[in-house]
């Protein structure tokens, strides 16, 4: 699996590179999302496929709108009726050059509240490649910066979050937690800027 991580963003990145050095299966680009040619590329919408706003709009002008009416007929057929941050659908595009589209959602309705200082960019992340490793035509896939845009996540702490997911996932450095500390210890290092108590 080859995975490019690529964003119009300098700082981001920046931030990629320094936190995927020396990760052979991975490339970092600055660039444009719908340009590139790979087997697939990644939404990182929202829960009910609203596809109308940042990368989103881009990906929609490019692989066309009948994209986003697709992908929210496929959620509204979930047992959920909505796709959870976490999850993640694979949808194909009938485009050659881009033929499918990874939608991972980072937010449950579009906002920037509380997306800063959540784990939205791991779990997002996370669904993304287990997506990608499951599909038998996907060998590459390119990813914007997750919850960066609307969400207006630090670039250095999605780098940071998107990092542990693809530790975990394609590296297989699964995670065991003792005890309850160990696993808040682990949520708070993936985003430092989140609160565990409120006092």
């Amino acid at each position: 699996m080859h995975y490019l991580l690529i964003d119009q963003s300098p700082r981001m990145v920046e931030a990629w590179r320094a936190a995927f050095d020396g990760q052979p299966n991975v490339e970092v680009q600055q660039g444009d999302l719908t340009r590139v040619s790979c087997d697939a590329i990644v939404s990182p919408a929202n829960s009910f496929g609203f596809m109308d706003g940042g990368v989103d709009y881009a990906i929609s002008e490019r692989l066309g709108w009948g994209l986003q009416d697709e992908l929210q007929r496929q959620i509204w057929a979930l047992p959920e009726g909505e796709l959870l941050v976490g999850r993640a659908l694979v949808l194909e595009t009938g485009d050659a050059q881009i033929p499918y589209l990874i939608s991972a959602p980072t937010m449950r309705v579009p906002t920037n509240f509380n997306i800063p200082t959540s784990i939205n960019a791991y779990l997002a992340m996370k669904a993304v490649l287990i997506q990608a490793r499951a599909h038998e035509r996907i060998a590459t896939v390119a990813v914007p910066g997750m919850c960066t845009g609307v969400g207006r996540m630090q670039p250095e702490i999605a780098a940071r979050q998107m990092l542990a997911a693809y530790c975990e996932i394609e590296l297989g450095q699964r995670l065991s937690f003792q005890n309850f500390g160990d696993a808040q210890r682990y949520h708070w290092q993936l985003n430092p800027q989140g609160m565990i108590y409120t006092h």
